[in-house]
């Protein structure tokens, strides 16, 4: 069976692989001139330092078979994610913790007493929130949201925190300890060598072959027996029925000599400062040593349709559309739309790999009963 998979990031090169493996002829095609989709990695070249080309990509995840899998082809080294924020002439660490709300408020309070204390801000008369900034004034208060999340969430995503659902704040977004690793998982780490080499490893396979610099058309689907596109829902179509909406992010590269930051994220909670964070790459491989640095100012704006889709907006118009496109793709026979883009929905590395592993199982298991394989393993809505 002949299969094409349309885009070479983390999703198409996981479903080739297994599919390769398994026996079938595999396709893969991607516009760019790499492999690796967003997290392409590559060497600059004056400095020598590893840099995240599309900005920075930390592994992280409680999934033990997801990690097993890709340790299978590199050496994946110990990396925990330490994030700092510069704010009303401050720096502070991120996320907000306890050494975060002393500082902030001067103070020297145990955990008890400083979550007694953030109830007393907390804006109780907020019993449902509607919005962002009801969901953060609620558990809160004034100060902190000003301080930490208003202006960064503004320059984000471009418009005020209050027409943003409450739900991009899942969790309470503040620790009670003095522990300032970014994230829970029990896996953490970066890729010795960045990722490109491991994501050329798992594309190593007799049974696989790659053209890049290759858009996709639709007389590609009709010489395969099924295609996985990860690109763009609405490009499948053609934008027939208009555009979803996607942030896209700007980069400003400069180098310098030592250290310029002390740390590989810097974010910038101010509205006034225009970029919203800096992140110098060398920090990201603490096991190197380099002379010199390569850093990157980010900025944040809405994708326009020759730019390369970050972030989805997912909200009432978005979501909207995106139905309509769901009942496009489900009407369609011989795709399947996989990844971040192809699903129109924000994934982490780990939930990739995690969707692309169950993704090929399905279609084996598919094609062992004589089943056809659905447009989505996950209803993107």
């Amino acid at each position: 069976m002949q299969v094409l998979l349309v885009g070479a990031g983390l999703s198409g090169a996981v479903i080739g692989r297994r599919l390769a493996e398994a026996g079938h002829e595999v396709r893969i095609i991607d516009s760019r001139s790499h492999i690796g989709g967003n997290c392409y990695t590559e060497r600059d070249t004056e400095t020598g330092v590893m840099v995240h080309t599309y900005g920075p990509h930390i592994f992280h995840t409680d999934d033990a078979e997801v990690w097993a899998y890709v340790n299978a082809f590199t050496r994946f080294m110990p990396y925990e994610n330490r994030v700092k924020t510069t704010s009303q002439g401050a720096v502070y660490s991120l996320p907000v913790n306890l050494h975060t709300i002393n500082q902030f408020y001067g103070k020297t309070m145990r955990p008890d007493e400083a979550r007694k204390f953030l109830e007393e801000q907390a804006d109780t008369s907020i019993e449902e929130p509607q919005n962002f900034e009801e969901q953060a004034l609620r558990f809160v208060g004034p100060d902190l949201y000003a301080a930490f999340f208003k202006g960064y969430t503004e320059k984000q995503w471009g418009c005020s925190p209050r027409e943003l659902p409450a739900s991009i704040l899942k969790r309470l977004p503040v620790r009670f300890t003095y522990n300032d690793n970014y994230f829970f998982h029990k896996f953490q780490g970066m890729p010795e060598n960045g990722y490109t080499p491991m994501i050329e490893a798992i594309l190593d396979h007799e049974n696989i072959t790659i053209s890049l610099e290759t858009s996709f058309t639709p007389d590609m689907a009709t010489e395969a027996d099924h295609v996985f596109y990860a690109g763009p829902l609405d490009g499948y179509f053609d934008y027939q029925l208009g555009r979803l909406g996607y942030r896209t992010l700007d980069f400003e590269k400069f180098s310098d000599t030592g250290d310029y930051q002390g740390c590989a994220v810097m974010n910038y909670g101010d509205r006034e400062v225009p970029w919203t964070r800096i992140t110098e790459h060398k920090h990201f491989s603490p096991w190197e040593e380099h002379e010199g640095t390569v850093c990157y100012r980010e900025y944040s704006r809405a994708a326009n349709p020759e730019d390369i889709p970050y972030y989805p907006i997912r909200m009432v118009d978005e979501k909207a559309l995106l139905g309509d496109y769901v009942k496009l793709a489900e009407a369609s026979s011989g795709v399947t739309f996989v990844g971040r883009l192809g699903t129109y929905r924000y994934l982490d590395m780990d939930v990739t790999i995690r969707e692309a592993l169950d993704t090929a199982a399905a279609f084996l298991a598919c094609q062992r009963t004589g089943t056809a394989m659905p447009a989505f393993l996950k209803p993107p809505l």
